[in-house]
């Protein structure tokens, strides 16, 4: 499978200093954790990181590349500055390839329900899953279609379209949306 890839050096020193200048360079400090929590101090270039943020979701897998070694990653957080409209600080995860992950994804609606349409109300429920799987079968997106749903009708988290290899950990019967009756 094709992963984006970032190129990162790995950093000694810390410190608020250390940040602007790296910044002033047109790098961002970074740090990257294993899948045992123990932390590397990193920096990778601010437009190859920026090129690379544009494009990915949450869940976007990432070969991050450190001194030659390649560690399939997520971009666990970012601190971004909306003045300068630029990233400051960037949390990579890696992962291990062969060990499930467990993890909460949003869920979108995309879609026009018929109901609302005949005169209903369109409500949502859950807003997250818990979900299981291989970094290889992770989801970009959960997106529940529900153009389908009539009035009274519910789409529940069982009914979400996931690829073989996914595991919902979340209850089934929980409602992700809902057409009620507007009276």
């Amino acid at each position: 499978m094709d992963y984006l890839v970032l190129n990162a050096n790995e950093r000694k020193d810390a410190g608020k200093g250390v940040a602007k200048k790296l910044r002033a360079g047109g790098r961002l400090p970074a740090v990257m954790y294993n899948a045992k929590g123990k932390a590397t101090m990193l920096d990778v270039d601010e437009a190859e990181f920026t090129k690379v943020w544009k494009v990915t979701t949450p869940t976007t897998l990432i070969n991050l590349e450190v001194g030659g070694k390649k560690s399939l990653a997520l971009i666990k957080d970012t601190l971004y500055d909306i003045k300068s409209d630029k990233n400051l600080h960037v949390d990579f995860q890696v992962l291990d390839e062969k060990k499930p992950l467990r993890l909460s994804m949003k869920v979108q609606t995309a879609g026009s329900p018929v109901g609302v349409r005949e005169g209903g109300f369109f409500e949502t429920g859950v807003k997250e899953v818990k979900i299981q799987c291989l970094p290889k079968d992770l989801p970009p997106r959960i997106v529940a279609d529900v153009s389908g749903l009539g009035i009274g009708d519910s789409f529940l988290v069982k009914d979400l379209p996931f690829e073989k290899g996914v595991k919902i950990l979340s209850n089934g019967d929980e409602v992700v949306a809902r057409v009620k009756n507007s009276k």
